[in-house]
C-alpha cells in the first residue's frame, strides 16, 4: 500500500514517545528496530534518516524524522484521533507554542544537564531555554493550573512532552514535582500509553542474551 507506516525505532531510544503517538492514532504500521551502532550508519538507514539515529518514520513516499515533527505529522495525518485543535484556530497557536517548547527550551536544557554543563553566568540570554530552572518552572506552573497542555485536552504536545517529563525524572534531569508526578500519572495510565511501554518493554526483553 501507498500509504504505509513503518516506525525505525529502537526500545532505548526517544522512539518510546513516537511508539506512543502511534498507538494513540490506532492506524496500523511496521515495526523495524535498528540496532545502535554501525547498523545506524549503513547507507541503507542514512538514506532515511542521514543523521543515523532513530525515530524515524515513513508514510508511503513521506519520511519524517525527529520526534516532534513526527509527533506532529501523524496528528495532522490522522486527524479522526483528535489530537491536534484544527489549523487556524486560536487553540493551534497553544498546540505549536508547547510542542516547539518542547522540541526548543526543554530538550536544550535537559541535555545540557544529562553533560552536566552549566550555561555560563551572564550569558543565559543567548540560549533559547535560558536556564532549566526557569523552562521546570514554567511546566511546573502550567500543570499547577492546567491537567493538559491545551485547554480542550489531551493532545500530541501531551504525548511530546509528557514523555520528556517522565524521561527527565526517570533520569534525574527534571527535578521531581508534585504535578509532574501527577500528570505522568494521567498519561501512563492511558491504554494508548500502556500498550506502547508493553510493545517496547517486550521487545527490550527479546534482544537480552540467554542466562547463564
Amino acid at each position: 500500500m501507498g500509504d504505509d507506516l513503518v516506525f525505525y525505532t529502537n526500545p532505548m531510544s526517544r522512539g518510546r514517545m513516537v511508539r506512543w503517538m502511534l498507538e494513540e492514532i490506532g492506524a496500523p504500521y511496521t515495526t523495524k528496530i535498528v540496532p545502535f551502532g554501525a547498523q545506524m550508519k549503513q547507507p541503507d538507514y542514512l538514506a532515511i534518516n542521514p543523521m543515523g539515529k532513530v525515530p524515524a518514520l515513513t508514510h508511503g513516499d513521506t519520511t519524517i524524522t525527529e520526534c516532534a515533527a513526527i509527533c506532529a505529522y501523524l496528528a495532522d495525518a490522522f486527524p479522526d484521533a483528535g489530537l491536534a485543535p484544527p489549523p487556524g484556530t486560536p487553540e493551534r497557536g497553544d498546540y505549536y507554542r508547547w510542542m516547539f517548547f518542547g522540541a526548543g527550551p526543554v530538550e536544550q536544557m535537559v541535555t545540557m544537564k544529562a553533560l552536566d554543563q552549566q550555561v555560563p553566568k551572564g550569558k543565559q540570554g543567548m540560549v533559547g531555554g535560558g536556564s532549566l530552572e526557569r523552562v521546570v518552572d514554567v511546566l511546573d506552573k502550567h500543570l499547577q493550573e492546567n491537567d493538559y497542555f491545551l485547554a480542550s485536552g489531551f493532545s500530541a504536545s501531551d504525548i511530546y512532552l509528557g514523555s520528556q517529563i517522565a524521561f527527565g525524572m526517570m533520569f534525574g534531569t527534571i527535578e521531581t514535582r508534585p504535578s509532574f508526578e501527577r500528570y505522568v500519572a494521567q498519561g501512563m495510565a492511558r491504554p494508548a500509553n500502556k500498550r506502547a511501554r508493553e510493545i517496547d518493554d517486550a521487545l527490550l526483553e527479546d534482544d537480552q542474551p540467554p542466562a547463564g
